[in-house]
């Protein structure tokens, strides 16, 4: 979208990355995401990252110097699962294993109707891999 007008009404995960976090080809290998916009710090680190995974937007921006924002590692822990709802989720999830995702939890089918497995990504983000089935 080129323009400043919203067309419609969605989620946009900002993911927290440590400061001077200089590469994020994990994301554009393992899930096929597309950089649209990239903001650096003077010394050529992120400071503000837009990507895009087949139209579905989010971000990636360094942690705030006043403390209120994180990036995972720093607490070994998350308090966001990023869900990424995909047509094949094998796929997406051998692709980010293979790209250095650590495997949390195997793909599995459930009575649900959802199809899931849940990675750990080299900057400690959590995701949580899934089709309906």
């Amino acid at each position: 979208m080129m323009t400043n007008e919203i067309a419609k009404t969605a989620f946009v995960p900002q993911l927290i990355i440590a400061h001077g976090t200089m590469n994020l080809e994990f994301y554009k290998n393992a899930f096929g995401a597309v950089e649209t916009k990239n903001i650096t710090n003077e010394d050529g680190s992120i400071h503000v990252s837009e990507m895009l995974i087949e139209g579905a937007m989010f971000h990636f921006h360094e942690e705030s110097w006043d403390g209120s924002t994180f990036h995972p590692l720093s607490h070994q822990g998350v308090t966001t699962i990023i869900g990424l709802m995909v047509a094949d989720m094998d796929q997406v999830m051998n692709r980010a294993l293979k790209a250095g995702a650590q495997e949390i939890s195997p793909a599995e089918s459930y009575d649900y109707g959802y199809r899931q497995g849940k990675i750990l990504d080299p900057l400690g983000h959590l995701w949580l891999i899934e089709m309906v089935i």
